[in-house]
């Protein structure tokens, strides 16, 4: 088992939803930022979302803005993806990643980059199919 652990892609129809989970083995998982990034054969990976330690703060690409929503719960040191609305441009393998611990109260309750840099744990992917 790696450090984080995606599930929950599979093939669904357009319209439909999808739920993805991603669990990390991080004991200080609470202060690391969590973002998801998706990558289609040929394609440079590109931001999705991203949530702050706290949860408190999510940002979204204005490709899922209003259909995809993350969450996570610190307890179980585990993040979610909810999407909704899927449609074929959705078809990608999505990538659960860590950014770096955080410690300022400020950044644990507002941090959530958005570039790929920023992040340095990888899942290994779960593949996302949206047919018509």
């Amino acid at each position: 088992q790696g450090r984080l652990v995606e599930s929950g892609g599979g093939l669904v129809q357009a319209g439909n939803s999808l739920r993805l989970s991603c669990v990390v083995s991080d004991r200080s998982f609470s202060s690391h930022p969590m973002g998801w990034f998706r990558q289609g054969p040929g394609k440079e990976r590109e931001f999705v979302a991203a949530i702050s330690p706290s949860g408190l703060r999510e940002i979204y690409s204005d490709s899922v803005k209003g259909r995809f929503t993350l969450s996570r719960e610190n307890i179980k040191n585990t993040l979610y993806q909810q999407m909704n609305n899927l449609n074929l441009e959705d078809t990608d393998v999505y990538f659960c990643s860590e950014s770096r611990s955080l410690t300022t109260i400020g950044e644990l309750l507002n941090a959530a980059p958005r570039a790929r840099s920023e992040y340095e744990y990888w899942g290994q992917g779960t593949q996302v199919a949206v047919s018509s």
